[in-house]
């Protein structure tokens, strides 16, 4: 009987690894720091790849330029971005198609001390702005400021362009009368006991935006999906899968929490609260409320943001349910 198990069990050591291979392999270029790998190791510790007909090969890379690059190339099948620009993509001859991943924004956050009140209250002051001068955050924002109080945000600010980490720094330490930053530095910030003056869903629903449209997403290219039609819908189906444990589960969060970077509890608390804020209904996006936030960013960003994407590709985004 015991050399009966052992055989059993050494069989199904050889064999786990031959059944797994009748599986397609999906291989994802992230950012090693990247928040997405919080749902990328909940699918893959939880086996939700496999549950869902495929196996998830996460490849970290210290830059976005070397996520796209790994896609682009071949040497990889899936990385994350807007769809605005893989709608740029797409409208250059690129044949990618975009799957939901996260709805989650930034915004502007205030120090403690600030009296400020709305962004017209940032007047004459310094803005701290992560990325360059056509972050879709700012213009969204300088939009809003336009529309609301006839406030030329750019004109009546000065502003100082950085890296994520060094404007979340430097907001930090009151350097600007306000910061715009990605979703995940914010949520530090309020976590250290700053304010958010507002969000960009909140500027984009006054500018009639829908702002359940999914900005995040997954990448592919379609030429991929039509060897493996089903990929689409089994991947999106994992990060559902993914996305309902972690709005639910403790222990889901507890076992990612080593690769959240979270130096405090109130900035785990911060993050994973913000992080299910930013989860999307289920539901395929809406193409025409997509069409109108890609006209607004074309009118804002011009070529420059938007390439020849002046209206949504057709096939942009993938059809999953």
């Amino acid at each position: 009987m015991r050399l009966i198990a052992v055989f059993c069990t050494i069989f199904g050591m050889l064999a786990a690894p031959l059944f797994a291979s009748d599986l397609p392999v999906i291989r994802a270029a992230v950012l090693k720091i990247g928040t997405v790998n919080w749902e990328l190791a909940t699918i893959t510790e939880n086996g939700l790849d496999r549950a869902n007909g495929f196996v998830l090969d996460v490849q970290p890379f210290a830059d976005n330029s070397g996520t796209r690059i790994a896609v682009e190339g071949g040497e990889a099948d899936i990385a994350v971005a807007d769809w605005i620009w893989v709608a740029r993509q797409r409208a250059a001859g690129k044949d990618y198609v975009f799957i939901p991943y996260s709805k989650a924004v930034g915004g502007v956050v205030v120090p403690a001390s600030s009296t400020a009140k709305t962004l017209a209250d940032l007047a004459g002051g310094k803005i701290g702005i992560a990325g360059g001068p056509l972050d879709k955050s700012w213009l969204i924002l300088r939009a809003y400021a336009q529309q609301q109080y006839g406030l030329d945000l750019k004109a009546e600010t000065e502003q100082v362009y950085g890296a994520p980490p060094l404007i979340f720094k430097s907001a930090m330490g009151d350097n600007y009368a306000g910061a715009i930053n990605f979703w995940h530095f914010l949520a530090k910030n309020k976590a250290a006991g700053m304010r958010q003056l507002i969000s960009v869903e909140e500027a984009g629903e006054a500018l009639g935006l829908d702002t359940n449209t999914p900005l995040l997403g997954y990448y592919m290219k379609e030429s991929f999906l039509a060897e493996h039609p089903e990929l689409a819908q089994g991947f999106f189906e994992a990060s559902r899968a993914a996305k309902d444990m972690l709005a639910s589960s403790d222990d889901a969060w507890d076992a990612i929490r080593p690769r959240m970077n979270a130096a405090t509890d109130a900035q785990f608390d911060q993050l994973r609260s913000d992080w299910i804020a930013g989860i999307p209904e289920r539901a395929p996006v809406d193409e025409a409320a997509a069409g109108e936030m890609l006209r607004l960013m074309s009118d804002l960003g011009g070529p420059e943001l938007v390439g020849d994407a002046t209206t949504l590709p057709a096939g942009l985004f993938a059809d999953v349910k």
